[in-house]
C-alpha cells in the first residue's frame, strides 16, 4: 500500500512516531510531504498534498497531523473524494474504516500521547471497510459530495 503524510509544525514528533510504525508493516511505501521542521507552516498546504495524492490515485491512504488534528481534518475533508476522521481512541480508527471507509486519518500531535497514537495508527492501519449498509451512506456522502 502506498501512504501519503504529512504535519504541520505542531506535529512534526508526532509524524516521526508515525512513520516508526508505518515502518512495521513492509508492505507499506511511505511519501512524506513535509514539514520537515518546527517552523510555523500552514497545515491547509500539507492537507492539500496528502490529499492530491490519494486523490489522484499516487496513495491509497493519507496521514494528516497537526497540532489538534482538527483544522487539518476540517481542510482535508473539503477535498472532494476525501473522507478524512480524526481520531483520538482506538474505537474510533475502527468504526471509521469498518463503517465510513476513511482514507485519510488525521491526528494532534499536542493531543495525543506516543503509545495512543501508534495504538490507532495500527487499528486504523488493519481494520477493513465492511461495506454493505455503510456503502449505501458514502454513495449519500459522495451525492452530497457532487451538489
Amino acid at each position: 500500500m502506498k501512504l501519503t503524510i504529512g504535519s504541520d509544525h505542531g506535529a512534526v514528533e508526532l509524524k516521526e512516531t508515525v512513520k516508526a510504525v508505518l515502518a512495521e508493516y513492509p508492505d507499506i511505501e511511505v511519501n512524506d510531504v513535509g514539514t520537515f521542521g518546527t517552523e510555523s507552516v500552514d497545515y491547509p498546504d500539507i492537507a492539500e498534498k496528502v490529499c492530491a495524492d490519494v486523490v489522484n490515485g499516487r496513495s491509497e491512504r493519507g496521514i494528516v497531523l497537526c497540532g489538534t488534528g482538527i483544522g487539518i481534518s476540517i481542510a482535508a475533508n473539503k477535498i472532494k473524494g476525501i473522507r478524512c476522521a480524526l481520531c483520538n481512541d482506538v474505537y474510533s480508527a475502527k468504526k471509521c474504516r469498518e463503517h465510513n471507509n476513511a482514507n485519510v486519518l488525521a491526528m494532534g500531535g499536542r493531543v495525543l500521547g506516543r503509545g495512543p497514537a501508534e495504538e490507532i495508527v495500527r487499528a486504523w492501519l488493519t481494520t477493513e471497510f465492511e461495506g454493505g449498509r455503510h456503502q449505501r451512506r458514502l454513495d449519500k456522502i459522495t451525492a452530497l459530495e457532487n451538489k
